[in-house]
């Protein structure tokens, strides 16, 4: 053990309690992921978000919405915190300033991840001199329910037991680890000085198997996880905000599991407005995100990441066709119904898991799974699964597209115009990059039908398009429509639904989904990131260079110092509102960057 950290447990010292570790805004909350789970690192160093063993499993440390749990390390004196991201990667560095002079713990789940087990690697570095930190230890299995029992420790210092039906074992603490009862403070608690210029390592596992013998050295681990890391996440080549654009590309790879479902975040119920009401369980694999997030892996280079979208989502289609859902487990379940767990929830929020999405039908999965299958195709990286996926996917449009749904937003069934206009976009890109002639001329015939039948039902008498047939408001998905090549750029109905969405939902540089009601925008809710990315495609492919960097860069900015993304950005408070870290808005992100570096292509079909 490098080091020669010493430890020391007082008994007239109990573990901090929950008022120690509060729950921090957003921004201040750093992600570790392995592609099975997700872990949020708050500026203490305590962990209070985890589930195992995988991202829809219950959470073991859930203090993130008022459930017991948690992992900490944190210095033993004063400090201010900071921290950054390992370049191209989800290992991240907490770095605090103390009294003492600076301590980093270097904190990484082992990447790729085993679906059963999580293994937490935890190294406490020492600057230029002695570093003092207290780790504590209290796993609470089932959000918080059930604590430590069967503890035991060995002759080298290592800590096994139970926490519900999960074993875990920790390594590093030493033997004279302090154990606390329940009842009064639960779990293990340990103080940790490590010497000027060392480190130490801590290694946590959980598992719903019985562990086996002994994991590889730290060391081993470590350098098993940065080559992982190293292999996952490609070098982006002609992209703007380069540093930015590969960590999104991070932090989806980090979402994705090794079923190639991708979560759409990494947490459950943190609230989109306060007591407003919109909290939701997103640790599933939406298909619209997953398409979003090919597709701009397909826009950046990132293969590897479009070919996991292509899998998941071409299986999905071979299982269930025109049944496809909106959203699945990342193993390609079925999501379970919304349930309350009887907690206080995040501060302004609730205790919700589960989510009602599995009672939907969207239209718009169908054209966004052959815009993915296209997009991957012009990179000949579609295989005979994926090309019966898409004729799976043409044929439930062709069925399904009369049909009203929930739309993008999953609110109340209507003939959405976003929803009709991206199936025509997605039949047209793979007429061209997919279909044998006759099958391309069907497509294409049916992607007109569509678009016309649309259009006679769905234009604003302003000349714009409008949300549904019964909605004549403005809508940021409609954005989309150009953009993914259902009409022409520069169609009379692209220019004018442009010009009226930037005129009546944008302000002060941030953009809206719709307007609610007659309040002023950002009274109703957040600013909405996706759409800001949005509308710097649409400036983009407009010609209007400057205005789409403007765009770019304010969305850009919304991020926490970790360079994580919500959904909504509270623009008075400056505040992330939502789930962390949001996929799509990392998806769109990485694909502005790439095709804001290039003129856009004048053909009918975006650049990739």
């Amino acid at each position: 053990m490098t080091g020669n950290a010493h430890q020391r447990g007082r008994r007239d010292d109990p573990p901090p309690g929950e008022d120690c570790y509060p729950p921090h805004v957003l921004r201040e909350y750093a992600l570790i992921a392995d592609g099975e789970r997700g872990a949020l690192i708050g500026p203490r160093g305590d962990i209070s978000w985890l589930c195992v063993p995988r991202w829809h499993s219950d959470a073991v440390f859930a203090s993130l919405i008022g459930g017991a749990g948690r992992y900490a390390i944190t210095p033993d004196s004063r400090f201010v915190w900071g921290g950054y991201y390992e370049p191209g990667s989800l290992i991240w560095r907490s770095r605090w300033i103390t009294d003492a002079g600076p301590v980093e713990c270097r904190e990484a789940l082992a990447y790729p991840g085993d679906p059963h087990r999580a293994v937490l690697l935890r190294r406490v570095i020492a600057g230029g001199a002695p570093a003092t930190v207290q780790a504590v230890l209290d796993p609470r299995a089932g959000f918080g329910r059930q604590g430590l029992r069967q503890l035991h420790t060995d002759e080298h210092g290592r800590w096994t037991g139970r926490a519900g039906h999960l074993y875990l074992r920790w390594s590093g603490a030493g033997p004279r680890v302090q154990s606390h009862r329940p009842g009064r403070s639960a779990g293990l608690t340990a103080r940790l000085t490590v010497p000027a210029g060392q480190h130490h390592d801590l290694v946590l596992e959980l598992s719903d198997q019985p562990l086996g013998g002994p994991l590889a050295s730290p060391d081993e681990l470590w350098r098993a996880t940065g080559a992982a890391w190293g292999r996952a996440v490609p070098p982006l080549g002609q992209v703007i905000a380069d540093r930015d654009a590969q960590q999104a590309c991070a932090v989806l790879r980090g979402l994705t599991s090794a079923d190639g479902g991708m979560v759409a975040a990494a947490t459950t119920s943190l609230p989109e407005r306060a007591e407003a009401g919109r909290n939701y369980d997103y640790r599933y694999a939406w298909i619209r995100d997953q398409c979003y997030a090919g597709e701009a892996a397909a826009a950046a280079g990132a293969f590897p990441l479009l070919d996991d979208a292509v899998r998941f989502v071409s299986q999905r289609l071979a299982d269930d066709g025109p049944g496809l859902a909106p959203a699945y487990t990342v193993s390609g379940g079925r999501v379970p119904d919304q349930r309350a767990l009887g907690l206080p929830g995040y501060p302004g929020g609730f205790d919700l898991v589960g989510n009602w999405v599995n009672r939907q039908f969207q239209l718009d999965i169908f054209g966004e799974a052959l815009l993915l299958l296209a997009a991957a195709a012009r990179h000949d990286r579609l295989d005979e699964n994926g090309a019966r996926a898409a004729g799976a996917a043409a044929d439930a449009i062709a069925a399904r597209w009369p049909q009203e749904d929930a739309g993008i937003w999953e609110l109340g069934a209507q003939a959405w115009t976003h929803s009709r206009l991206i199936c025509a976009a997605g039949l047209r890109a793979a007429a061209t990059a997919i279909a044998a002639q006759r099958q391309a001329a069907a497509w294409s015939g049916l992607a007109d039908a569509i678009v016309a039948d649309t259009a006679a039902h769905a234009i604003h008498p302003a000349g714009r398009w409008q949300r549904s047939r019964q909605d004549q408001g403005l809508d940021a998905a409609l954005l989309l429509v150009p953009i993914r090549g259902a009409v022409p750029a520069d169609d009379p109905r692209s220019r004018q639904t442009l010009r009226a969405y930037q005129a009546e939902l944008t302000e002060d540089g941030y953009a809206y989904r719709f307007r609610h009601d007659e309040r002023p925008l950002r009274d109703a809710e957040g600013a909405f990131l996706l759409c800001g990315y949005l509308l710097a495609l649409a400036t983009h492919q407009q010609g209007a260079e400057l205005d789409a960097m403007r765009w770019f860069e304010r969305s850009r900015a919304s991020c926490g110092p970790a360079g994580l993304f919500t959904e909504e950005y509270d623009v008075a408070q400056r505040q992330q509102r939502g789930n962390l870290p949001q996929a799509f808005v990392h998806a769109l992100l990485l694909e502005c960057a790439a095709r804001l570096a290039a003129p856009w292509d004048a053909g009918s079909q975006p650049p990739s």
